[in-house]
């Protein structure tokens, strides 16, 4: 379950509906929860993390959500009893796994609830601790404690103009922890979605890694500092004797002609201080070490992989310095000082490059970089394409340079895929973000936000830094763009260029950092062991129909017969108590099966399933609605109502009854009356109907007194 921060209306439809059914649900089985706190929750989910993911939890989710969330934005009046607020979350989570909405990529729900129990004890420390708050919780608070009805809007408007002049006391350090608190953290992004990747398993990934030159280069760098270290200068460099024989015992290809410091040798310098950074080698007392606890990573190609990556981000000058071999020695340019390139570009970059269906040829790659900055920079938004940008290209190629070394990227000429050179012209490239309309480009079908050949929302990072109001107010509106969007095509165009892609050892690493900053990145096989529900739920949400197929295959593989594990997929839409999502389970399945449309015209005539059904066989139009019985016929209109009133909302649903009249009023009898298994659904409509019929009976009632009252008659019309 996920919605776009965009989809306002549908998000709060469908929060609206999982809050008033986790209620009922609860009350059924005598739990004591408060919707307000689930309310809350769905809502730290939907705003308050990079993947929105509303079914998925697990403990960083619940200790964020207990810890900080809730005590900096839900308020306790004085006067008010505070919520049991781990109680009701438990009961949340418990409820995701009985209706099968639980993402099954997050904890179980024994891990979850073991997270709530643990977090629990913190969690009232932390609501009391002021601290924590929010500016508008802690505001409104010392309103109550000083006897304002926060509930009257005048009394509190006229606080806010006392605490304006200073003529409230509050104490002033709190309040100050709570700004820099806020200030140091801006609050998540939502990021752009993932394509499922699939990567091959850790021991063919320890072969690759340990093919890797730079861990050949490391591991040298340790076994030779030894346990019993290496002496260094007195600035606590290598001896220049001991450089020079590092050079060519580890093969950096630094020249060491005319060298005096091993300062003077960017490559040896870079591995010292990267082997530092992995904290493989140590300086102690005037020595270099060797960290005696290292060894096992040492031994372990992979491990010692992603340690060397990991502390790759970490490296600034050592990086930049190290142009040894093919890295010719250069300034970094002051272009990209306010837009780092460890802390923005090279993470941006990377996840650009991760589950890229082609490589990424350099040009786009560099033509992408430089409009992000533009429109980051006012400087870089009016800058020359000349101005700068050349040094910090080469800064960006050596970075490049470097984990390709490392074996983190792949890096080959060849012709680009020819989606970049429409790209470049198409409304979604870098001349339709300066607002310049492309030419000979009108058969072009990009998708809006993505790259060509890439599902929609799928846009790499580099899109999403894109501000609207920076790339439209005009800056960019120049005959420069233009021509940077036709040199890119024709650059993509004219020939080999150089293509960039992640290896199989750089994906698993990025993929690794993406999970870790609470980003969503499918992997192919890793639902293997998911219920039916959570797979099915998982692959609507979230996979391409090429991973999808792949997903299930695996799935089926490893849950016996085919019939019996296909079986286990139809009874867990079947059991699906939300019509939208069992719908969207129906589809995916089928989608992913070669046989997938028989299996949907066999379900036509299952008890439970034959609306759901009937509904996806009519919106793929293999049925028409002349194909229809007319038991048949009744079940479609009572299936469009029961997921109308999903995905509007009661509201909605209201709204739509009061415009649609008697039509409306029909409609509800025949669904009344289809016979359709969702009884407690219909149930629901029913009582929306009759709600909506008895407001208009009200209103035409208090029309005709109305009019009573101006005619001094009772209805009719006045004399002449």
């Amino acid at each position: 379950m996920i919605f776009n921060p965009a989809e306002e209306n549908e998000y709060a439809a469908a929060c609206d509906l999982l809050v008033h059914r986790f209620d009922r649900w609860a009350r059924e089985n005598g739990i004591d929860a408060d919707p307000f706190v689930v309310e809350a929750a769905l809502e730290y989910r939907h705003i308050g993390t990079p993947d929105g993911r509303l079914g998925l939890w697990d403990q960083r989710h619940i200790e964020e959500f207990l810890l900080d969330w809730v005590p900096r934005s839900v308020t306790v009046l004085p006067d008010e009893e505070p919520a049991d607020v781990p109680g009701t979350l438990r009961a949340l989570l418990r409820y995701l796994d009985a209706v099968h909405l639980a993402d099954p990529r997050g904890a179980s729900l024994p891990e979850g609830l073991e997270a709530v129990d643990a977090a629990a004890p913190r969690h009232a420390e932390a609501m009391a601790d002021r601290s924590r708050w929010g500016t508008a919780k802690f505001w409104i608070t010392i309103a109550a404690e000083q006897g304002v009805d926060v509930r009257d809007e005048h009394a509190l408007q006229d606080f806010v103009g006392r605490a304006q002049r200073e003529e409230v006391p509050y104490d002033p350090e709190v309040l100050q922890a709570i700004v820099e608190r806020q200030l140091r953290s801006s609050g998540p992004v939502r990021s752009e979605p993932q394509l499922p990747i699939a990567l091959p398993g850790d021991d063919v990934l320890r072969e690759q890694a340990d093919r890797s030159p730079v861990l050949r280069q490391l591991r040298g760098l340790a076994e030779w500092a030894g346990r019993e270290g290496r002496v260094l200068t007195g600035s606590g460099r290598l001896r220049l004797s001991d450089a020079r024989e590092l050079v060519e015992r580890l093969d950096t290809g630094d020249s060491t002609d005319s060298v005096r410091s091993s300062a003077d040798l960017p490559r040896l310098d870079l591995l010292v201080e990267w082997a530092k950074t992995a904290r493989l080698i140590r300086v102690a007392k005037g020595k270099l070490y060797a960290v005696a606890k290292a060894e096992p990573v040492l031994n372990d190609p992979l491990g010692l992989w992603r340690r060397a990556f990991d502390a790759f981000r970490e490296l600034r000058g050592p990086v930049r310095g190290a142009r040894g071999g093919r890295y010719r020695k250069s300034v970094l340019s002051d272009v990209y000082d306010a837009y780092d390139m460890y802390d923005v570009i090279l993470p941006d970059v990377l996840a650009t490059l991760y589950s890229l269906p082609y490589p990424m040829p350099w040009p786009a790659l560099r033509d992408t970089v430089h409009l992000a900055h533009r429109s980051r920079s006012l400087f870089g938004v009016f800058a020359a394409d000349s101005i700068g940008f050349e040094q910090a290209d080469d800064d960006l190629r050596t970075v490049l340079g470097v984990l390709e070394s490392l074996g983190a990227i792949e890096c080959h000429q060849g012709m680009a895929d020819p989606v970049f050179a429409d790209l470049a012209m198409s409304e979604n490239g870098i001349e339709g973000w300066a607002g310049i309309p492309a030419e000979d480009d009108d058969d072009l079908e990009t998708s809006p936000g993505a790259l060509p050949g890439m599902p929609a929302g799928r846009a790499g990072p580099l899109g999403e830094a894109l501000p609207d109001d920076a790339l439209l107010d005009g800056a960019l509106l120049d005959e420069e763009a233009t021509w940077r969007a036709r040199r890119l095509k024709s650059e993509l165009s004219a020939g080999p260029v150089e293509l960039i892609r992640l290896t199989d050892l750089g994906t698993d690493s990025v993929r690794r950092r993406l999970l870790a900053e609470g980003r969503d990145a499918p992997l192919i096989g890793e639902l293997a062991q998911a219920p039916a529900a959570g797979l099915l739920g998982v692959l609507a949400d979230d996979y391409d129909p090429e991973s999808a197929r792949a997903e299930l295959a695996g799935w089926i593989a490893v849950h016996g017969a085919r019939p019996a594990a296909l079986e286990q997929l139809v009874h867990s839409v079947r059991t699906m108590p939300f019509r939208t999502r069992a719908e969207a389970m129906l589809d995916v399945l089928v989608s992913s099966l070669d046989d997938g449309e028989r299996l949907l015209r066999s379900l036509r005539s299952d008890p439970s399933l034959a609306p759901t059904a009937l509904s996806l066989l009519a919106r793929r139009e293999i049925l028409s609605p002349e194909d229809l019985t007319e038991p048949e016929s009744l079940l479609m209109v009572a299936e469009s109502l029961l997921q109308l009133c999903e995905a509007t909302g009661a509201d909605g649903m209201r709204h739509v009854l009061r415009q649609q009249g008697r039509e409306a009023e029909e409609a509800i009898r025949a669904a009344l009356a289809s016979g359709h298994p969702d009884r407690e659904g219909l149930m629901n409509l029913q009582a929306l109907a009759e709600r909506v019929s008895r407001e208009r009976k009200a209103h035409v009632a208090l029309v005709r007194q109305r009019g009573h009252r101006r005619n001094g008659r009772r209805g009719g019309k006045r004399r002449r």
